[in-house]
């Protein structure tokens, strides 16, 4: 086993990149994009922009050293069935999940916001994760692929930081994977959201995992 030493907070981290995992969480443009699930709760979608780039730019790395780059996707079945009621009528969207909006219906999967944006669109052969939930592993075959793989360590990005990039953050954790987390791969509507959810996750000696940023991840990788 080769590992690598990776600057990141609270402690640089060695990883067997070989047994490293790119998760990027809900790229998709019912999240970054106007007319999607985000701006119908009353975000400003362009807040989410800034991760777009540096995981660009990760991705590309973790192609070239062929690493397992998985993606997911938050949605549902076209009747619904498994969403619950009680997401469904959450809050007050003027569009809520399964109604028509510009880019199809919200959060539905095959609808054209559902899908990944074009900038991190998958390539050929990557999995895709279509979850009903917040987290990547509820009610999906991640583990399977991961421990099929014999993946350890994960690194985390997307949006939005402190919802589906956390929530799976935390259920990594308890499978026993551990988490590294570059912060300007990940976004939210909320700015203050944001940094104290990567603060949450490297607390009391990284109790969820580690966090870093693109250019101290990029360094090691190459």
């Amino acid at each position: 086993m080769t590992t690598t030493l990776v600057a990141a907070e609270p402690e640089a981290l060695a990883v067997d990149l070989q047994r490293t995992a790119l998760v990027i969480i809900d790229m998709q443009r019912d999240f970054l994009e106007p007319g999607g699930f985000g701006e119908s709760l009353g975000n400003d979608v362009r807040r989410l922009h800034s991760a777009i780039a540096p995981c660009q730019k990760l991705l590309a790395s973790a192609r070239r050293r062929g690493m397992l780059v998985i993606h997911t996707r938050e949605g549902h079945r076209a009747d619904l069935s498994d969403a619950p009621p009680a997401k469904v009528q959450r809050g007050a969207p003027h569009l809520r999940i399964g109604a028509a909006g510009p880019m199809g219906r919200i959060l539905v999967r095959g609808e054209p916001g559902h899908d990944i944006i074009a900038a991190l669109a998958p390539h050929p052969g990557e999995p895709i994760i279509d979850k009903p939930g917040k987290g990547a592993f509820y009610a999906t075959d991640l583990h399977s692929i991961l421990n099929h793989a014999r993946i350890e360590t994960l690194i985390v990005c997307g949006v939005t930081t402190e919802v589906c990039v956390h929530t799976t953050v935390r259920e990594a954790n308890d499978r026993g994977f551990r988490c590294l987390v570059p912060g300007d791969c990940c976004g939210s509507y909320f700015p203050e959201f944001h940094e104290v959810g990567l603060r949450m996750i490297k607390a009391q000696g990284a109790i969820f995992g580690w966090v870093t940023d693109s250019a101290r991840l990029l360094d090691a990788m190459a």
